[in-house]
């Protein structure tokens, strides 16, 4: 019997005839069915309608969230609703800057990251993002950009990471530049469509050779005409800068209203309306006082929890504030704080407020990057009429009931000593009551050995007294050496702390190895011009019944002024008229920082020990046998 063969598989490589009878090989058959695949793939992608998203919706559909996020994974514009009307502006054929007053936490940066990564698979056109400084620019590009751009699958297959390096990232189609504000040269040779300012505020300004940055950088995109988009963010720092005249100068000017739970009646989240106990007696720590933190609608009144935050944030729109432009507006600035951030609570808020609230430094980063306000320095408003206001009902010579110490600042000049003894209270309340100028150092002596009393007849003394030791050096050194009550003090220029403890180092001499205070004067005079706007009471800086217009002046003669530029650029305190005499401003810093060294910011926090430190109250400190 004849068994008639199967025909080989196309793997056994036999031939078979084609239709037009030629041979042909199973891998010539793979490689023809692979070609036409891929020509109907081409053929699909070329007829099909392209697609069409906004920003938000293309990160929510290929966003993806490194490990290094707070919620990692798949992008979701639930977490953060507010900023969905705030990506799709990029999508606004009318709307042509972008600018983004915001807090820190509320994801100022995510932003950035989706607007990019939606312009290059859906519009691939040259881009720029402009930083402070050139250390950031690749800061940023190492540790965010990349990561986010590698972690999202269709950026990723676009991305030519081996061509590209850290300030200029190439993908197919487009070029996607980061530079420094530093560096005018760099800002000036590219044209640019899409173009983006992180963190606007801490960039440098003009010079007397070159335009601001910012102008610099939007000259190259002119060529883009109407099409192209400009997008400003930071954390406001002073009015006087950039984002905040962006925010004043936008056409629409946009705020986050949230519908009120309780009442239904749609509110901004102010930090005006988040309250928690006071404490009065000081019984209680800054953190439990947070802990008591919640908002209270500012309508009904009703308490919000944070619970419901989540809630009504998701429900909340955009509603512009200026309402003068009556065509759709070509620029259009939006303001949030902390306060809508999911990831920080009514606590988390209260208590980063009660830990600023004394340190001038660091309430103005309080008031700038959880508030996103600018900040307005009160010194400005300082005069001699506002002190003279501060007038307590107790005349010169006698102490205030709720002082607990005193303490005094001398300055010395060439033919003069000045002075002024100050009673101090809990939450740094002062008040000075009694100052003068004097012909020398030894008149110093009666007046700081004296005894003052409250209307009591509690007795007080000075307890530590600074005197400036940068005129007539050598003399004050050897006069403090004398007095138990006296430590030689000069001022020093910036620096982490209010003051610092050193010690004298002259080899030979007898007050060789003898204490000498270092005072950054600035922050004393920050906290003095803050607490002369607030009236009389608990906080203030007051001033005695008989106080003298010539005191208030001198307490008033300096101001704070801008110097330098870019990242020198800072807030120095200056004399309002040149030559002015501003004796008493250094006498209040001097009793200030000796204040500070006796131990006032602690005056109420230790009530266990009350009953001791009652004892001897008022006797003369012996706080220097400590260092």
């Amino acid at each position: 019997m004849i068994c008639r063969k199967e025909p080989k598989g196309l793997n056994d490589y036999e031939s078979k005839e084609d239709s037009e009878g030629r041979n042909m090989s199973s891998e010539k058959l793979r490689s023809r069915e692979k070609t036409r695949k891929l020509f109907m793939r081409c053929i699909h992608k070329s007829l099909s309608r392209p697609e069409r998203l906004t920003v938000s919706q293309w990160a929510e559909k290929y966003r993806i969230l490194t490990d290094n996020s707070a919620l990692p994974g798949r992008w979701s514009n639930a977490i953060t609703p507010y900023l969905v009307e705030i990506m799709d502006s990029f999508n606004d054929p009318y709307i042509q800057n972008i600018n983004f007053v915001k807090s820190t936490q509320v994801g100022g940066t995510e932003t950035l990251i989706n607007a990019t990564g939606w312009i290059i698979t859906q519009n691939p056109s040259p881009t720029m993002i402009v930083y402070p400084n050139d250390e950031l620019a690749k800061d940023v590009s190492n540790d965010k950009l990349k990561p986010a751009y590698q972690k999202t699958r269709e950026i990723k297959s676009r991305f030519f990471q081996t061509k590209s390096s850290e300030k200029n990232l190439r993908f197919r189609g487009m070029n996607l530049y980061l530079r420094s504000g530093n560096t005018p040269a760099a800002l000036a040779s590219k044209a640019i469509k899409y173009l983006f300012f992180d963190e606007i505020d801490k960039m440098a300004g003009a010079t007397k050779k070159e335009a601001n940055p910012y102008n610099l950088a939007v000259e190259r995109t002119k060529t883009y005409g109407y099409s192209k988009k400009i997008y400003t963010c930071s954390t406001p720092t002073l009015k006087s800068n950039y984002i905040w005249r962006f925010h004043e100068r936008a056409e629409a000017q946009k705020y986050y209203f949230v519908p009120c739970p309780h009442c239904g009646e749609m509110i901004i989240l102010k930090w005006q309306q988040v309250r928690f106990q006071n404490d009065e007696d000081n019984k209680m720590t800054i953190e439990e006082r947070a802990e008591t933190a919640s908002y209270y609608c500012q309508e009904c009144g009703a308490e919000i929890t944070d619970s419901e935050k989540r809630a009504i944030i998701r429900q909340g729109e955009w509603r512009d504030m200026k309402k003068t432009c009556r065509e759709k507006p070509t620029s259009v600035s939006f303001h949030i704080n902390a306060l809508y951030s999911f990831f920080v609570s009514w606590k988390d808020i209260a208590l980063e407020f009660l830990r600023s609230k004394d340190d001038p430094e660091e309430l103005q980063n309080f008031i700038n990057s959880w508030l996103a306000e600018p900040w307005e320095d009160t010194t400005v408003k300082t005069s001699e009429e506002l002190v003279m206001q501060r007038q307590a009902e107790e005349p010169q010579g006698v102490v205030p009931d709720w002082a607990v110490m005193l303490t005094a600042g001398v300055d010395v000049q060439e033919t003069s000593v000045y002075y002024d003894i100050v009673a101090w209270g809990a939450e740094w309340t002062s008040q000075s009551i009694i100052h003068g100028q004097l012909l020398s150092l030894n008149d110093l002596e009666m007046y700081m050995n004296a005894e003052y009393k409250n209307s009591s007849g509690e007795q007080f003394y000075v307890n530590l007294c600074l005197i400036d030791s940068g005129d007539q050096t050598t003399e004050i050194y050897a006069f403090c050496l004398r007095h138990e009550w006296a430590i030689p003090v000069k001022g020093i220029d910036g620096g982490n702390n209010h003051y610092r403890v050193t010690k004298i180092n002259r080899k030979g001499a007898e007050y060789d190895g003898q204490q000498l205070i270092l005072v950054d004067g600035g922050k004393y005079k920050d906290s003095i011009a803050r607490r002369l706007q607030k009236e009389n009471g608990i906080g203030s800086c007051m001033v005695h019944a008989d106080c003298d217009l010539e005191y208030a002046k001198q307490l008033t003669a300096e101001h704070k002024v801008a110097e330098g530029s870019g990242q020198r650029r800072r807030l120095v305190w200056r004399p309002k008229v040149s030559h002015g005499d501003n004796h008493f401003t250094d006498c209040r810093v001097y009793a200030s920082a000796a204040a500070d060294i006796c131990g006032v910011r602690t005056i109420g926090l230790y009530d266990a020990n009350e009953d001791a430190a009652e004892e001897t109250p008022h006797k003369k400190s012996s706080w220097i046998n400590g260092y």
